[in-house]
Order: C-alpha cells, then sequence, then structure tokens
C-alpha cells in the first residue's frame, strides 16, 4: 500500500495532460491493507516422522534438476489433514531431537527474485567452517532456472534430505520437520511460504526489509549476508534453541477463518 501510493505523484508527472490533483490524497483515506487469507494446516497432532528423500547411495544424475524430487521410497504420507484453524505455531521440544542437526529449509519459486544464491554462497560457507546441517530446498521450478542449483545439489550434496518440487502433503511434513526457515528475496509483497513455515514450527530468518519487518519481529530479522551467516552458524551449532523457542508470530491473523468477515464486509459495502 505505501509502494502504491507513494509512486502515485511521480507517476502522475509522465502523463502529457489531464493530471489529477492530489491524488494520493484522496485515495489514502479509503485504502486498506487486506492480507492473503491462509488455510493453515492443522498441526494440533503430533509430528509423523517423514521418510528422508535424498539417500547417500543415490547418484545426482537419477532425478534431473527441476523434475521434482530425488527418487523415493513411496513410503512417506502423501496427505496431512487440513483445516480451517487458528493454532499458534508448533514448538520442537523433543529432547530426543536435541542431537540432530539443524534442518534448514528454503521453499520458495526457484527464480532470481528469490535470491537463491545469497542463500546457497551462505551454505557453503557453513560448509566450508565445517558446520554441519541438513537440508530441504523446496518450491516450483520454471523454464529457466537459475545454475547456482546445480552448482548447490552437487556442492552441498552430502547435507540435502529433499530437493524440489513435492506434493502438497509430503511439503507440510517436510514444514513439520525443519527446524528454521529461510529468505532470502529481493522481491516479497507477503511470504505465503515464511508464514506456513513458521505456522508448522520453523524458527524465520528473512530480510530486514519488503514485507518481512511488518510481520516477523526484528529478532528473525537480519540486515546483510553476514548476520545471516552469523544467526545460521549460532544456530547449528546450538540447534536446541529453535528446538525449544515458540515463534512470536501470530499466524492465526493471516487466516481464512480471522480474515473472512473482513473480506465479506468490504466486497460487500455498499450493495443493497
Amino acid at each position: 500500500m505505501d509502494s502504491f501510493l507513494s509512486s502515485i505523484s511521480s507517476f502522475m508527472k509522465k502523463i502529457p495532460d489531464h493530471r489529477p490533483k492530489d491524488l494520493d490524497q484522496l485515495i489514502r483515506p479509503k485504502c486498506v491493507v487486506l492480507y492473503y487469507p491462509i488455510q493453515f494446516p492443522d498441526v494440533s497432532r503430533p509430528r509423523v516422522e517423514y521418510k528422508v528423500v535424498s539417500r547417500p547411495e543415490e547418484k545426482l544424475d537419477e532425478a534431473p534438476i527441476g523434475s521434482g524430487e530425488f527418487p523415493s521410497s513411496g513410503n512417506h504420507q502423501e496427505d496431512l489433514h487440513e483445516s480451517r484453524t487458528d493454532q499458534r505455531p508448533v514448538s520442537r521440544e523433543d529432547p530426543g531431537d536435541q542431537m540432530k542437526p539443524l534442518h534448514i529449509v528454503w521453499p520458495h519459486r526457484w527464480e532470481h527474485d528469490k535470491n537463491p544464491e545469497l542463500f546457497f554462497s551462505t551454505l557453503m560457507k557453513l560448509k566450508e567452517k565445517e558446520v554441519n546441517f541438513n537440508l530441504s530446498v523446496l518450491g516450483e521450478t520454471f523454464s529457466e532456472v537459475p545454475g547456482i542449483f546445480s552448482e548447490a545439489r552437487l556442492r552441498l550434496d552430502p547435507h540435502i534430505l529433499n530437493w524440489g518440487f513435492l506434493s502438497r502433503g509430503a511439503y507440510l511434513q517436510v514444514l513439520l520437520q525443519a527446524d528454521v526457515v529461510v529468505s532470502t528475496a529481493r522481491h516479497e509483497f507477503f511470504g505465503v511460504a515464511m508464514l506456513e513455515a513458521v505456522h508448522c514450527g520453523c524458527y524465520p530468518l528473512c530480510p530486514k526489509a519488503l514485507v518481512y519487518p511488518e510481520i516477523f519481529p526484528a529478532e528473525y530479522l537480519y540486515s546483510t549476508p553476514e548476520q545471516l551467516f552469523k544467526q545460521l552458524q549460532r544456530l547449528c551449532r546450538r540447534p536446541d534453541i529453535v528446538r525449544r523457542h515458540v515463534v512470536k508470530v501470530d499466524t492465526s491473523s493471516y487466516s481464512w477463518t480471522s480474515l473472512k468477515a473482513h473480506y465479506e464486509a468490504l466486497l460487500s459495502a455498499g450493495c443493497p
């Protein structure tokens, strides 16, 4: 909303004639932000262990880049019950999990505006420092996939649990098992994937820019690539920090259950 309103005056200057005066001031009182309504999964039930999709004995050329996922055992649960729930994000306080490597997930479109270069360069730096972690890179691919994905898949292979597009049920299972969800986006007006991951219990790390400061408290934001690296390095060395942490974001505020009445009120305003 702010981007739109602040750009009106400069845009109107490009019009040769018939320029409405003070258009931004006329529009501003009528504007309201109505968030995208998310139908979150029901995470009230105990977590179900998912089957690791990538295994050491598998060869990378068995599943080409962009084809979806690594070959799977076929035993993992494909569907996860979904409901219109307003429950808070889950906590990962399972004593048996505390010694497992930190599981980092990146659930975004495989395009340059999501800045995968920053994400993968950070993980490669962690690997060079001999920091242990597990990795799931999810999301949809299109006709052109940035070259960094093929390089990262080779260099980070020992850390990879999941790679590529998954069914909805398998996707949610990964989010339920992951510890940290990372955004490196250069362009983001909302960020459904980040909120879904937080609802499933992931600790978010987001740029201190774009929409993120509007949704996420300062403790989950980073300003520079070095800050992102240091945060991930700290959490990789102390995964128990995030597994005991309940994220301070009320995802129910962005649910369809909460927003439905607002949509109905606005869309029916002035109707007989």
